[in-house]
């Protein structure tokens, strides 16, 4: 298993933004202190993704938080980024493995006991789960109550991350869950100060799981 900080787990949103925009946002995050970084691009392919995938591998380099590409074990190699994230509908975990090697970190969605042990047992290093609260992202999701979580958390020995519609006022919500970290879009993407939120939420999280 390779080690992974998931304290504040940063998932993008690049609607909206310009590009030079957005890649100020990602500085902030890491000025913030998030400890990962997602790149989710549900509506870029090819070339586009790959290009800013290395720009914003550029920014996460700068602060070494890792990067994670959403999706695309090609694009996540392309780039030599830290690990690529994968859904349930996405390549299997082991095959993945296979490609990436040992030493890359994968990531899993899993809104189950038996996804979350069927993800660990396939070679996963981190679970995301939720979506605690409905968020207001583009990606379709379907909530996951708490007690499901703190399952998921009893049940696996690789880290476990509450994701979706988490903010400043409402992470109370995940006391005592098991949970070992936060993963938020709108809450820092849309923040009027990424680099504030950022470290509100660090501070937060700490305080909280």
């Amino acid at each position: 298993m390779n080690h992974v900080d998931t304290t504040l787990y940063l998932v993008t949103n690049s609607d909206g933004f310009s590009e030079a925009e957005f890649l100020e946002t990602i500085v902030q995050a890491c000025e913030g202190s998030v400890t990962l970084v997602q790149l989710r691009e549900k509506e870029r392919f090819g070339r586009e993704y790959y290009e800013l995938a290395v720009k914003a591998k550029a920014v996460t380099d700068r602060f070494g938080v890792p990067l994670i590409i959403d999706d695309r074990v090609d694009i996540a190699l392309a780039v030599d980024a830290a690990g690529v994230h994968l859904g349930q509908t996405d390549l299997p975990i082991a095959a993945a493995r296979r490609i990436m090697g040992p030493g890359k970190i994968i990531g899993a969605t899993a809104k189950t006991v038996p996804q979350a042990l069927h993800a660990e047992s396939e070679g996963a290093d981190y679970l995301g789960v939720g979506a605690i609260y409905p968020t207001t992202t583009k990606v379709v999701t379907v909530l996951t109550p708490v007690a499901t979580l703190s399952e998921i958390a009893q049940t696996v020995k690789i880290p476990v991350i509450a994701i979706g519609g988490l903010n400043a006022g409402n992470l109370d919500v995940l006391y005592g869950s098991g949970a070992d970290g936060i993963a938020v879009v709108t809450a820092i993407m849309n923040s009027a100060n990424p680099k504030q939120a950022a470290q509100e939420l660090r501070r937060l999280t700490e305080m909280t799981l």
